[in-house]
């Protein structure tokens, strides 16, 4: 299974650490947990299934890429909204989603911008106001924005790239560690083609036409 650039390795070794050590002291005497040998392997097998969980969360399948703007991000739509420069579609990512980020179109990073901020639940409509990163990309759909979201779990927004940076469409962009969101900020031209409650996978999933599209 690949790993996520940018998953951090700590929580990999203390868990080790966690489940390991308990049994190796109360093997050779050194300390004896509360029930014994059974605590043991009770902290053990916990530790075993934090363990899984860690990589499932932080893994990075690979994708076949989609048609027309892509989803940037796996998860459940959760706002498909017209503005006055386009549109605007929002993508909760739960725990049990990958994490990882994905260009929607092929295009130049004209800004990447990180702003500090809380860490409401993802889902909260102030979590606008969380920690975020804002990229504008130059398409051949005009200027698209996309803005991952920290949420209430997740604390570190990990970017892979850079202004001027020049990614083809579904290459990874980022990494928002734990249950996150992402919105997508289309130009006039784009029409969406999902609706609310819809799943969606990053980099696969066509969430938007663009204009002359057959």
């Amino acid at each position: 299974m690949q790993l996520a650039r940018g998953t951090p390795f700590w929580p990999f070794a203390l868990v080790v650490i966690v489940g390991v050590a308990p049994t190796l002291l109360s093997r050779f005497g050194i300390y004896d947990l509360p029930l014994g040998m059974n605590g043991a392997v009770i902290l053990g097998v916990l530790s075993l299934v934090v363990l899984i969980f860690l990589l499932w969360f932080f893994r990075d399948p690979e994708r076949e890429v989609g048609e027309a703007v892509v989803s940037a991000a796996d998860g459940v739509v959760t706002v498909v909204e017209q503005t006055d420069e386009g549109s605007r579609i929002n993508v909760f990512m739960s725990p049990l989603d990958v994490h990882v980020n994905r260009a929607p179109l092929a295009g130049r990073i004209v800004s990447l911008v990180h702003h500090d901020g809380g860490h409401l639940p993802a889902f909260n409509k102030d979590s606008e106001r969380n920690e975020r990163v804002v990229i504008e990309w130059d398409t051949e759909a005009g200027i698209l924005t996309t803005v991952q979201i920290a949420g209430a779990v997740a604390r570190r927004i990990v970017p892979y790239v850079q202004p001027d940076d020049q990614l083809a469409k579904g290459t990874r962009f980022g990494l928002i560690r734990l249950g996150s969101r992402l919105d997508h900020h289309l130009p006039l031209g784009c029409t969406p083609l999902v609706s609310v409650g819809d799943k969606v996978r990053a980099g696969e999933t066509t969430i938007a036409s663009i204009r002359g599209d057959a």
